[in-house]
Formats: C-alpha cells, structure tokens, sequence
C-alpha cells in the first residue's frame, strides 16, 4: 500500500476544525477488507470522524458472506449516527420469519435527518438496480442536500443513462448540495462530465495527490468522488490509506455557509 501519510491525510485523522462539514465516501465492500477479513469495526474507525458518512455495498441481513447482519444498524450503532439506508436489492428472507435480505447504501450522520428518500436510476435487462439516496440534513441552520450512488459496473452506456438521471435530481434541490459515491468511471469520461455539468468535484479544488482508489492495495482508478454545489467551499480533500475495504474512502471538508 502506498505511503500517503501527509498532512492533509492526517487531518482526517483527528476530528475535524470548527465550522466544517466532514463528508466521507466509502464503497465499503460490506464490511471485508483488502486482507478478505469481515470486520465492520475497521469501516467504523476509517469514517468515525466524520460528520457525514456516505457508504456503498452495505448488507442488511443479506448473505452469508457477512454473516446475515444487519451491517447499517451496526454501524450506526457503533457511531451514535442516524441512518438513512437505500435497498437496491431486495430479496426474500432465508428462512420464514427471518428478516428480508437488503443490499444498498447508506448515509450516516450525527446531524439531524430532515428529510429521506431513494430514487431508482435506469438500468438495462439483467444488470443490477442503482439507486440514488438523499438525505436532507440540517447542519448548524443550514439544510445540506446530501445524495450518495453506486453506478453500473460493466456497462459505459448504462452509467452514463444513470449519471444523465442524477444530474436533474440534484440540480432541483435548493441549497448546498453534496453528492458522493462509487461512479465506476474515471476523470474525463462521459458519465463524470454529466455530473460536473451540474456539480464541481472537490480533487482539483483541494485535492492531495491522485486521488486514486481502487483496487485499496495499489489504486490505479480514481472511481470515487466528492462533488458540492456551488457555493460549498472546499477547505481539505484527500484519500485516506487503509485495509477495511477493496477501495480506499474519499474524504472531505467542506463549508456549507453559516
């Protein structure tokens, strides 16, 4: 694994400076790190100085490969945050009586949650529902749109129908807007420009380095992003080293206005 312990990787170490807004975007590979461990304890420490937790591939009693737990309220728990969770997938229970098997994202906060909901994005015959999950968080009197996706994997086209879809959604919303997620593209592409028709991304404003993100062992692709409207100023950005997940999270500090 690299070496970027600088000092903007530090500082989203420690918890973050007055009047910030820390927002962190995960894909967390439900919970099994580069090592191919189930530990959420290791998620919680990575994003447990954030504000603003935006997570992709999080399991709600799903499978075996996490044990069948209910992975968002843990973290939640674990972080005293509120949680909006987004199922993209649902499934019948294993068993009668079980609980339903949910697989999605999920935003975590320790701001009050105004406002919740998820919308499907387009798709095509046999791949994967995408969705986009918003949260509209009240941060110091200010109301913050925080939205977080996860694009197709396999398919350009595909994500650039689903990156179209998400540009109208946060341009409607009024106030400072912050999207987050795994885009599965990288800087340049079609999909990413559809969204920075609308958005600005945080790496060339603030950005330490790279950016790159995956595969967390040796990150070759920026895939993971941060993007604010206008207005939201950027005081730090960076991508923080560790071995929780297959990809590395994308943090943020951000002034949403007073």
């Amino acid at each position: 694994m690299r070496d970027l312990s600088a000092p903007a990787v530090a500082r989203f170490r420690r918890p973050r400076p007055p009047g910030v807004l820390r927002v962190v975007s995960f894909n967390v590979h439900h919970g099994v790190g580069a090592d191919g461990r189930l530990d959420l304890e290791r998620i919680a420490r990575v994003v447990e100085t954030a504000d603003v937790a935006c997570l992709q591939e999080v399991d709600r009693h799903w499978s075996e490969r996490s044990g069948f737990a209910d992975q968002a309220s843990w973290l939640a728990g674990r972080l005293r945050a509120r949680l909006v969770y987004g199922a993209n997938l649902h499934r019948d229970p294993p068993a009668p009586g079980r609980p339903r098997r949910r697989y999605g994202t999920a935003i975590l906060t320790r701001h009050p949650v105004l406002e919740e909901d998820i919308t499907w994005l387009p798709r095509r015959p046999g791949h994967e529902q995408r969705g986009l999950l918003r949260a509209l968080v009240a941060v110091r009197g200010v109301r913050v749109q925080v939205f977080t996706t996860h694009l197709q994997n396999d398919d350009a086209g595909e994500r650039l129908d689903q990156a179209r879809a998400i540009g109208p959604l946060v341009a409607s919303r009024a106030g400072p807007v912050v999207l987050t997620g795994d885009l599965n593209a990288g800087p340049g592409t079609p999909e990413v420009g559809a969204l920075t028709e609308v958005l600005a991304d945080v790496w060339p404003r603030a950005g330490q380095g790279d950016g790159r993100t995956c595969p967390a062992g040796g990150p070759g692709a920026r895939i993971d992003y941060v993007f604010t409207s206008p207005g939201v100023a950027v005081a730090a950005a960076a991508v923080v080293p560790c071995d929780a997940s297959d990809h590395l999270p994308v943090f943020a500090d951000l002034r949403v206005g007073t």
